[in-house]
């Protein structure tokens, strides 16, 4: 576990995390995306990509995408994306063919 600094008086002082601030972007065959089905209030069904490593702005381009090819809405949250639709097979051959790694999961 690594030790987390909270404050420091030390004016030269940089923690560690930060100086990697040039993270690579995780290319696509290497994520392990899951698409998820999930009901909500009033019948409402929505499917759920999991597991997306990488950059915000990645993740706002991945959802705009997967919205415009499905003709959906959706959303960002927690870092998954939501989009409203019960098509998961759609979603599956979409980042399939965008070269991404997902399977289908849960529901």
């Amino acid at each position: 576990m690594k030790d987390k600094i909270i404050f420091s008086t030390d004016p030269d002082f940089t923690p560690e995390d930060q100086n990697d601030v040039d993270e690579e972007s995780i290319t696509p065959e290497n994520q392990n995306l899951r698409i998820w089905l999930e009901k909500r209030p009033g019948n409402k069904v929505v499917s759920i990509v999991k597991n997306f490593m990488g950059t915000t702005e990645e993740l706002k381009m991945l959802e705009k995408t997967l919205k415009k090819r499905c003709g959906v809405g959706g959303s960002i949250k927690d870092n998954e994306i939501i989009i409203q639709t019960k098509d998961r097979q759609k979603l599956l051959q979409i980042l399939k063919e965008m070269g991404y790694f997902a399977k289908l999961s849960g529901g």
